[in-house]
């Protein structure tokens, strides 16, 4: 990892759990869409790193998460569980781009990078809404909540990420 890379990396996990915690926790749309854009610094964090780095850091952004919401390690695990599925989404959203290493997101296509995140951001979103119900009587609450706070985190994510995007 590059000088560059590394803050750009520091910056966003920082501003991220800033963002998440100041602001994005405090939004609650119909009394149950909240939105989690944190999960950005999961999703556009560099393909081709020390997976182990990159999994304690998934874990470490989900934990300060946790512990601004008070919401007792929910984020930390499903943090943890996208960070370890992402290689198999990451190969499934972009094909040989990822096989040969040289996925740079600014520049993939708009269609799969939204597959790429709907699919990250809706199992972060299913495992942070089961653990936190916990209670399989409320199964079309979970999904319910999985559901609309996805489609509202999906279309923050595209959008930030369209905002802050480099070309390089």
């Amino acid at each position: 990892m590059n000088n560059s890379l590394t803050i750009n990396s520091i910056l966003r996990f920082i501003v991220l759990i800033l963002a998440q915690a100041l602001v994005f926790n405090n939004i609650n749309f119909i009394g149950s869409v909240n939105p989690y854009p944190y999960i950005l610094f999961i999703l556009l964090f560099p393909v081709n790193n020390n997976r182990t780095l990159f999994i304690f850091l998934s874990f470490m952004l989900g934990l300060f998460v946790d512990i601004f919401s008070d919401s007792g390690g929910v984020n930390a695990a499903a943090c943890v569980t996208i960070a370890f599925i992402r290689p198999a989404v990451l190969k499934f959203a972009f094909g040989m781009i990822y096989e040969h290493q040289i996925i740079k997101f600014n520049n993939t296509e708009f269609g799969n990078r939204v597959i790429y995140f709907s699919i990250l951001t809706f199992i972060h979103h299913l495992i942070v809404f089961t653990m936190e119900v916990f209670n399989i009587s409320s199964i079309i609450l979970i999904l319910q909540k999985t559901l609309f706070s996805g489609i509202f985190t999906i279309l923050l994510c595209v959008l930030i990420s369209i905002l802050f995007s480099n070309k390089d």
